[in-house]
């Protein structure tokens, strides 16, 4: 049976350095193999918009959607 990790991320992109840092755990998951998944809740879903800015950061949908070509699965 795979190993499985789940993130959860519930805060919006630029608020906080959670969106990044689910990303890079998220990244490090998928290259180690595991079954990796993420759920947003609240205003977690706003890091799937389109068009999000903030602070010199990659566009958090963009990094997502990357890492959804590697192998996340996501939940809104």
């Amino acid at each position: 049976m795979p190993k499985k990790l789940t993130l959860f991320l519930n805060t919006s992109p630029y608020s906080f350095e959670n969106t990044y840092t689910a990303m890079r755990i998220a990244e490090a998951a998928l290259a180690k193999g595991l079954e990796t998944h993420l759920v947003a809740s609240a205003d977690g879903v706003y890091n799937f918009l389109k068009g999000q800015k903030g602070r010199g950061l990659p566009h958090a949908a963009d990094g997502f959607k990357s890492l959804i070509d590697k192998g996340l699965k996501v939940d809104l």
